[in-house]
């Protein structure tokens, strides 16, 4: 569903997955400007809203999902994911229950397949799911109305009825994903099809600590999640990327990390140009890169600041692997 904001002068539309909603309104940085200082929003309306209403809400989700949900004490925010039996990520959820209703406010395109699977996991429980998508929207900046969720830089994200998105855009300034894009990638924070592909498990993209509860019961896909923490080290890791601010140009998603040399280490995945930083992104590569490395991503020339630690997993005492010296 596009987005009216589109038909906004100046509005330019962001690529795919995002070609619904606008990429920046003419000023990209000062958008990001903006938006840090609280004085604009970002049109997220391309996002799922998804509904769980009924009695047993609460205590079914807690069944399915990687986070302790029982005793979620309303108008509290919280993450989970939704694991396959090999604890690979299917989805990432941002959850709210305002004592009557879960809301969750998951990636584009991703609500109909989790209404789908929700709805099927029913059985005899009382509850009921609804993907909202077309009546609710999805907005990041100053708080609106009850239904508020944190997010990066200090910024609120809020699901509002979607009919309210002009009325909003004639009281604050408009940002475009771009300023958005650039304050995600800044703040580390990985996003679903992005950032993952069907292999990436929790530990590989730092989601342990926000969206995992490693206390709780069964769930689907806890065996890895529970392995990976307790023996093992996962096979890859998110790291930072500071970029090669002479080019002109930035990798796009699933361009190959390399060594240099030609050697590839992993794949891209969000990139974008902070107004501070300059030319940013995210990668996964394999775990035994070394985390000084410098790198070739999509042959931009990149240094790494660490996300995820190699020696993640194992209940490991961390030490960061580092490059042996040139003893020549």
């Amino acid at each position: 569903m596009s987005s009216p904001l589109l038909q906004t002068q100046g509005a330019v539309a962001a690529d795919a997955p995002d070609q619904d909603i606008a990429l920046h309104y003419g000023e990209p940085a000062q958008e990001q400007r903006a938006l840090e200082a609280g004085t604009a929003f970002v049109d997220r309306s391309n996002r799922g809203v998804v509904t769980v209403t009924g009695p047993d809400r609460l205590s079914w989700l807690h069944s399915l999902l990687s986070q302790h949900l029982t005793a979620l004490a309303p108008h509290t925010p919280t993450q989970a994911l939704l694991l396959d039996a090999n604890g690979r990520i299917e989805h990432h959820l941002h959850l709210l229950d305002d004592g009557a209703t879960v809301w969750a406010h998951v990636e584009t395109g991703t609500a109909p397949a989790l209404a789908a699977f929700l709805d099927r996991m029913r059985f005899m429980l009382r509850v009921e799911v609804a993907d909202v998508s077309d009546a609710y929207a999805v907005v990041t900046g100053p708080p609106r109305g009850e239904l508020t969720f944190p997010d990066v830089a200090g910024l609120t994200t809020s699901i509002i009825p979607r009919a309210d998105l002009p009325a909003l855009a004639a009281e604050l300034r408009p940002a475009g994903m771009w300023a958005y894009e650039a304050l995600r990638v800044a703040a580390h924070v990985p996003r679903l099809n992005l950032d993952t592909d069907a292999r990436a498990i929790p530990h590989e993209m730092g989601w342990i600590e926000d969206a995992v509860h490693l206390n709780k019961g069964c769930y689907r896909g806890q065996e890895t999640v529970a392995r990976v923490h307790n023996l093992g080290r996962p096979p890859r890791r998110l790291t930072f990327l500071h970029l090669d601010g002479s080019v002109d140009r930035l990798p796009a998603p699933g361009d190959p990390v390399e060594i240099p040399g030609g050697r590839a280490v992993g794949v891209v995945g969000s990139a974008a140009r902070h107004h501070e930083l300059g030319p940013i992104a995210l990668a996964l590569v394999k775990r035994n890169v070394p985390v000084d490395a410098e790198l070739l991503a999509g042959g931009v020339a990149a240094s790494q600041e660490v996300i995820v630690s190699p020696d993640t997993g194992a209940n490991a005492q961390i030490a960061l692997r580092r490059q042996p010296a040139n003893r020549g």
